[in-house]
């Protein structure tokens, strides 16, 4: 069974260490900003995918398919993998595009169990999910405008 929050922590510190920029977003995102739900992967969003790959590759990471298009080519992922015993732990970068860009300007530093991190602001959170508007992103949504 993978310890996702210890992976996380893991390589956030390593993040701070060597000064690679990026920002937490997705479902720990959404926890640092007082909505807890379950989440199976990691999410960061960063203008600069090729150092942070390099990076999350010393943690054990690897890339195994071309950068994924969505939204109509405004958001742009790469996926990198991790083997965590039977199982495979996926680090999701979403590239700062034109669409994403606002979220990366809107970026905090928020003090967390993580210790202090860069986090997409919850405006942030909401312009990413409303890119895909899949199911889930629009309860997220619903549930981000529900906080005090």
């Amino acid at each position: 069974m993978q310890d996702i929050f210890g992976e996380l922590k893991s390589l956030l510190l390593h993040l701070e260490q060597s000064g690679v920029p990026y920002a937490l977003c997705g479902g720990f995102a959404l926890a640092v900003h007082g909505y807890v739900r379950a989440t199976e992967d990691i999410d960061l969003l960063t203008p600069e995918v090729e150092a942070l790959v390099t990076s999350a590759a010393l943690a054990g990471f690897t890339a195994r398919n071309p950068p994924m298009n969505l939204a109509g080519g405004r958001v742009i992922i790469t996926r990198l993998l991790k083997p965590a015993g039977s199982e495979l732990l996926w680090l999701d970068l979403l590239h700062v595009t034109p669409a994403t860009s606002p979220a990366w300007e809107g970026r905090e530093r928020q003090e967390t169990d993580l210790g202090t991190v860069s986090v997409v602001s919850r405006e942030g959170l909401r312009s990413l999910k409303l890119l895909r508007s899949s199911p889930l992103d629009l309860n997220d949504i619903e549930c981000l405008n529900r906080l005090p």
